[in-house]
């Protein structure tokens, strides 16, 4: 009689360990789509650990950073390390205006830009509660009334159709959830030849001491925004360290 065969089987943890290793040196491999209808995004196993492993048009998205860094945003170096004041400046808005401070926070752009609409009005839109319990607290103690706090989801800034003239973004979009249904809903929000302005701190420059997935470049920006039917009109050349781009929404046809 033969003996019988002998069967060696590997111990459980040089099993995961021969996984990691396959999934480090194949990460497209464990790509997978968010959807099984859906091709927008991606989710990968190995991503940054800045990042939520999501990925959009090969970027992938930042954390977000939640209402405990109210204080960040609102830090007396703001202005010299970034100067704000040059993207309001630069802004070009009429009295009339309504302009839609899109990932609003503590409303930081929102009650510089206020002022200047003495016929129109922000709207401060965010998807954290308790950002907008600070601007409604800074409304009243300040008796401001032309900044109107809006609660967005993940999928919806939650804006009137054709309603906006201005959809302002500092610093914020890299971190939306769902970058394409947000984009979308603004731009239905836009009125034809409404525009976007895009802050973000400068992808392309690796000595801007930002974590990566926190900036964005020029290309990236506008693949993603084109994506929606939005166009390029320029880029201001005046901030230290971020991109002001403009993007503007088709005049009906």
């Amino acid at each position: 009689m033969k003996p019988k065969p002998k069967y060696h089987f590997l111990p459980f943890t040089l099993i995961i360990l021969l996984i990691l290793c396959y999934l480090l040196l194949h990460p497209s491999r464990v790509a997978i789509a968010a959807s099984a209808s859906s091709t927008v995004y991606e989710q990968r196993l190995i991503h940054s650990p800045d990042g939520i492993g999501k990925f959009y048009m090969g970027r992938e998205i930042a954390k977000v950073m939640g209402h405990t860094g109210a204080l960040w945003l609102e830090r007396p170096s703001r202005e010299a390390e970034e100067q704000p004041s040059k993207v309001v400046n630069a802004l070009n808005l009429k009295p009339n205006y309504v302009v839609a401070d899109i990932g609003a926070g503590t409303g930081y752009m929102s009650f510089r830009i206020a002022p200047l609409l003495t016929k129109g009005k922000v709207l401060a839109v965010d998807i954290q509660p308790e950002m907008l319990d600070i601007i409604e607290f800074l409304n009243k103690e300040n008796n401001i009334t032309n900044v109107e706090p809006i609660l967005a989801t993940l999928t919806n800034p939650n804006l009137p159709s054709e309603s906006v003239n201005l959809a302002l973004m500092v610093d914020a979009y890299h971190e939306f959830e769902n970058p394409r249904e947000v984009m979308q809903g603004i731009f239905r929000a836009l009125k034809p030849g409404g525009k976007v302005a895009l802050v973000e701190y400068r992808g392309e420059n690796p000595f801007i001491m930002i974590k990566r997935l926190h900036k964005m470049s020029q290309r990236q920006a506008q693949k993603e925004m084109q994506a929606v039917g939005l166009v390029w009109r320029e880029t201001k050349n005046l901030l230290p360290q971020q991109h002001l781009m403009v993007f503007e929404k088709p005049q009906a046809q």
